[in-house]
């Protein structure tokens, strides 16, 4: 290689006008689709508190038949008796909650995109000694009173509201639907499990904890269950 080749490999605007035309285009890479829909549900100054890896995480398009994956391992899961027995009802309308206790290992959480269903659906497998895995499936809906909310099926939904508390993404119930021939009909207090909390905190080199806690006024924490993912890119 010449030293004028040099020359234009690292600094082709130092070449004469003439043969700076002569050089190929590099065509400009095509910006990436974001998705806005959470931020809208935060106000700006929370919004840019939170890590640059969580506001690109909860910033990232999913598209038609694509899918984001992350990968990671359950490291606590704990019930009381009395949140080992709702999470065993529970299966009842589709086993929205973990329901194997002290159960730890490999999980996966995989996020599609489906229009007919209204949001994004979120998939979940958590590993069970000496058992299959668990797998949970809902969806979140940008829709309902509070802007967002989660479908679990057989037409139970669970509002949620977002905050950011001390770094972390916080979701948290703020009541319960149920869902009948295209009606809402809003479950009283006492026929609900209790508060929902969920949080998800990053924890730097590209991964991040998963925190979902549900307590009850009366008989305080049912079920604390505890992850760390990454995500796998494609």
């Amino acid at each position: 290689m010449t030293e004028f080749s040099v020359i234009l490999a690292l600094r082709p605007e130092a070449a004469p006008a003439a043969v700076r035309r002569s050089l190929p285009h590099a065509e400009p890479r095509a910006a990436q689709p974001t998705d806005d829909r959470f931020r809208r549900l935060l106000n700006h100054s929370d919004w840019e508190s939170l890590p640059p890896a969580v506001r690109a995480r909860f910033s990232c398009h999913v598209g038609d038949g694509e899918q984001r994956t992350f990968v990671g391992a359950v490291v606590r899961t704990v019930h009381s008796r009395l949140g080992y027995c709702l999470a065993q009802l529970a299966r009842l309308v589709g086993g929205p909650l973990p329901h194997t206790p002290g159960a730890t290992g490999p999980s996966t959480v995989t996020v599609t995109r489906d229009d007919a269903l209204g949001g994004q659906i979120w998939t979940r497998t958590y590993a069970r000694p000496g058992r299959l895995p668990q797998t949970i499936n809902s969806v979140k809906r940008f829709a309902g009173p509070t802007g967002l909310e989660e479908f679990l099926g057989h037409g139970l939904l669970m509002r949620l509201t977002l905050a950011v508390e001390n770094g972390a993404l916080v979701f948290r119930s703020a009541g319960y639907d149920i869902q009948i021939a295209g009606r809402r009909i809003a479950l009283p207090r006492a026929l609900t499990p209790g508060n929902c909390t969920i949080s998800h905190r990053d924890l730097g080199d590209g991964r991040f904890s998963f925190t979902l806690t549900l307590d009850h006024a009366l008989f305080g924490r049912l079920l604390e269950q505890v992850a760390i993912y990454q995500e796998i890119t494609p």
